[in-house]
């Protein structure tokens, strides 16, 4: 059998992309096939039809970390799924497709009451915020957490899951209405880091305390600012840089605040730790299942309008997440 799929033949950004008709893959040892029925966008997508993502991948390829969908065929040794489950599954990339291949350890049952668009658009995102919250940043409850680009995917995660997990969230973000999103899913407190100075209002929300840990998906001029906005023995997780601008940052702050800088790259943890990064992932969709985690769909795209939805992303107007179906 053949089936679609979206593919990168350049690497010029999301033009490249057009939809493909390739021969069905197939559940090898140790993997699932499945059909699929989502497939959730994140800003590593944009990157990667530029060549600017950490991985690189000659064209043609097909994009996409993350996607829910059913259980088509099973390979040999896996005894955790069966044909027919539920399922979201996260990988490097190859999820913008009709039917993809992956390691069961890659893959998590998803719940009946999470729709295939909501589960499609939860385990990248949230799955790197807990791992970045809880491994990297050890947060607690009580402590303050300030999230930067806290309206987009990685964002809106971290001041959900901040707020399950106890802490008092100072959101960051470019506009009025992405703040006014940003208090709809629990942010304490708001900043506009466009027009008002981030380490001033973070000291004042503080009481000159600072921020005990500072989730930092943007990058550019705003990570020295929330960094001398950190409390003492406070943590910098360095998350990524939408922005586009990897910041320098001055080592002597660090020293000056006797905080830590602490790299949270998912996708090589998720490969060289899957047995934590699965409980991880079945976690967020217990949380997801009861209501007290709420992933926020914008819009579901078609295959053909992949372009689009790349797009969108990469001009900064989705609040939550979108999402490509077959």
């Amino acid at each position: 059998m053949n089936m679609r799929a979206v593919r990168c033949h350049e690497l010029t950004g999301p033009r490249g992309l057009s939809v493909d008709v390739l021969p069905d893959p197939v559940a090898d040892d140790g993997e699932l096939l499945i059909d699929v029925r989502a497939c959730g966008v994140n800003f590593p997508d944009v990157l990667v039809t530029r060549g600017k993502y950490q991985f690189k991948s000659d064209p043609p390829f097909i994009p996409g970390g993350e996607l829910s969908g059913v259980v088509r065929a099973v390979g040999a040794g896996v005894s955790d799924f069966s044909v027919g489950d539920r399922v979201a599954a996260t990988m490097l990339k190859g999820a913008f497709a009709e039917r993809v291949a992956v390691p069961a350890v890659s893959a998590v049952k998803l719940p009946d009451a999470v729709s295939f668009e909501v589960g499609a658009a939860t385990l990248l995102t949230y799955a790197t915020t807990l791992h970045a919250l809880e491994d990297r940043g050890h947060l607690r409850s009580g402590e303050t957490l300030l999230v930067l680009g806290a309206a987009g995917g990685v964002g809106i995660a971290a001041v959900q899951l901040g707020k399950l997990l106890g802490a008092r969230v100072i959101a960051a973000a470019s506009t009025d209405e992405k703040l006014a999103f940003c208090r709809e899913h629990g942010a304490d407190e708001v900043i506009a880091y466009e027009r008002e100075s981030l380490k001033d209002r973070v000291k004042e929300l503080t009481g000159g305390d600072g921020a005990d840990v500072v989730y930092d998906p943007v990058g550019g001029p705003h990570a020295e600012q929330a960094l001398r906005a950190i409390a003492w023995k406070g943590r910098f997780l360095v998350v990524g840089f939408a922005s586009g601008e990897i910041p320098k940052i001055p080592l002597n702050l660090a020293l000056l605040k006797g905080c830590d800088i602490a790299g949270v790259f998912w996708g090589s943890f998720a490969v060289r730790e899957p047995a934590q990064n699965r409980r991880n992932a079945e976690r967020i969709m217990k949380w997801v299942a009861d209501g007290a985690l709420r992933p926020q769909v914008q819009r579901a795209y078609p295959f053909a309008e992949a372009p689009e939805a790349l797009e969108v992303l990469e001009r900064r107007e989705v609040r939550g997440k979108v999402v490509l179906v077959p």
